[in-house]
């Protein structure tokens, strides 16, 4: 008999909800500055409701029946067996989530690259994000106010303020090497860049033939002032020394830029939260084909909204392509931890790609539905 999935478990689960109250799991807030670290989690000592969801869902399930899942069970019996796994403690207080939201592309291109500096890799423009930095700290930019307590706290990691999106971490180049060594298709399939921070993994799907990319960061000014600069200078900025003058030639690539941009979609906030924006929508959401991630896994106690992402958008015969270091120092968090986790739930198969020893050793990791029909 075949192990089925039920991928639309949610409604289900929201019908129980309420029968739980405040017993919901807390995220271990603890972490160092030290570590390259990218969640997008927030700790505050005050309640949240309706924010919980996804923890909620764990909870649920530690509540149901217990054992291993096996191809003979129905589909609500096996999420609950592949989610009744004893939960990583100390689950002290609860959290209260930053919602999602998402930022639409402005219309003014040129405005968005405005005071950039840009840069270049192999196939990629990207922005200085030095220069970034600098220019938000002197403008003394409103709202989330992460540059200055970035500088001031001398953290590129403020727990719940800010969580490490303005910088490109090592992992992120281990998966974009791997993406050309291995020659990774991203030709027509839908596409998360998760945790995204500069979004150069999803602009390379983009290169590579994706039909549609998302990206979605805890913070919102990463969004704005990094994401968004990236895809725009990767989309406008090809082939710019060789523009003309001539008016049709000029339409012709102003709608062509137009037509590209409409693959992009872009997101703030924490995990659950996105994955709630995502699915509560009117419209039937499309899930993905490939969810592409880097530098998420550093601290366990962000390893149960992080599998419920997974779990609820990825397609049933997706695949996840995360890379990570072995191991996190004082958060206590990498790669074999995440594994454990993973195989204890008994949803997801994994497949180490690679091992990288230079430097801190790490990992390249393929991630599928063990059951996925």
């Amino acid at each position: 008999m075949t192990f089925q999935f039920n991928f639309t478990i949610e409604d289900h689960l929201e019908d129980e909800l309420t029968s739980l109250g405040d017993g919901a799991l807390a995220l271990d807030s603890s972490k160092e500055s030290s570590v390259s670290e990218r969640q997008k989690g927030t700790h505050r000592d005050k309640k949240c409701s309706t924010e919980q969801f996804d923890l909620l869902q764990d909870h649920l399930w530690e509540h149901k029946s217990a054992g291993n899942a096996g191809p003979s069970q129905d589909t609500d019996s096996s999420l609950n067996a592949a989610n009744s796994s004893s939960s990583l403690e100390p689950h002290e207080k609860q959290p209260c989530f930053r919602v999602a939201k998402e930022h639409a592309m402005p219309k003014d291109l040129k405005k968005v690259l405005e005071n950039k500096v840009i840069e270049t890799l192999p196939g990629l423009q990207h922005m200085n994000i030095s220069v970034v930095k600098t220019i938000l700290l002197k403008e003394n930019f409103p709202g989330e106010n992460i540059i200055s307590k970035s500088f001031s706290s001398h953290s590129d990691l403020i727990t719940g303020v800010y969580e490490g999106g303005l910088k490109i971490w090592e992992c992120t180049f281990d998966l974009l090497a791997y993406f050309t060594k291995a020659k990774v298709k991203f030709a027509g399939k839908k596409v998360l860049d998760l945790g995204c921070g500069s979004g150069l993994l999803g602009i390379m799907a983009f290169k590579g033939g994706a039909k549609e990319i998302h990206f979605q960061d805890y913070n919102s000014v990463v969004i704005d002032e990094v994401t968004l600069p990236n895809v725009v200078a990767n989309c406008t900025l090809e082939d710019e020394e060789n523009d003309v003058n001539e008016p049709d030639v000029k339409r012709c690539r102003k709608s062509k830029v137009a037509q590209e941009l409409c693959k992009f979609r872009f997101f703030s906030g924490e995990w659950s939260e996105f994955c709630k924006l995502l699915l509560s929508s009117e419209k039937l959401f499309e899930k993905y084909d490939l969810i592409l991630t880097s530098e998420t896994i550093y601290n366990p106690g962000y390893y149960g909204p992080l599998h419920q992402t997974f779990l609820r958008l990825l397609d049933k015969n997706g695949q996840v392509l995360l890379a990570s270091k072995a191991h996190y120092f004082g958060v206590g968090g990498g790669t074999h931890l995440f594994q454990k986790f993973v195989e204890d739930r008994n949803v997801f198969e994994m497949r180490t790609l690679e091992i990288i020893d230079e430097g801190l050793k790490r990992f390249l990791i393929e991630m599928n539905f063990k059951y996925p029909s």
